[in-house]
């Protein structure tokens, strides 16, 4: 075999090889991509079914109700226009209150609820996620047009 050849065979398996290299970190990179869904997009069915996605809005007032053995709790979770009752076993963080906005990652199960895996509450009185913010301003906007819209046609 002449040398050239060797060369053109070393620079073919090279790229054989960077080329399965780069298709496995992308597909584990897409495994592991994990996107935010307001209650408005979810209850709209644009998030996606049998794998996780964050929820994140508002906790609803009055809605979180804690289960007998202390670790389970359901709440709902608001952006203004929509609802979606999320059902969370573990320890909520401190900051977790009614009212305060907070990001939950999991899935939809099979009765329609968002069951968390994960649930994160701002950190402090003035921070918010930039796409809860976004969601909320959404929800409330979407809200305040449906609201106008009823107005006239009366």
């Amino acid at each position: 075999m002449k040398a050239r050849n060797k060369r053109l065979m070393f620079v073919v398996v090279g790229l054989c090889g960077l080329g399965i290299a780069a298709a496995l970190v992308l597909s584990a990179f897409n495994q592991n991509l994990v996107f935010f869904y307001s209650p408005t997009q979810v209850k709209n069915n644009e998030a996606p079914v049998n794998r996780a996605f964050r929820l994140g809005g508002l906790v609803k007032e009055g809605s979180v109700q804690r289960q007998a053995d202390g670790l389970t709790v359901n709440f709902l979770v608001t952006d203004n226009a929509e609802t979606i009752e999320v059902q969370y076993k573990g320890i909520l963080p401190d900051l977790f209150k009614e009212g305060q906005g907070m990001v939950a990652q999991g899935k939809i199960g099979d009765s329609g609820r968002f069951v968390a895996t994960e649930v994160l509450a701002k950190h402090d009185e003035t921070y918010m996620p930039p796409e809860v913010a976004k969601a909320l301003e959404k929800g409330k906007a979407s809200k305040e047009a449906m609201t106008s819209s009823s107005i006239v046609s009366q």
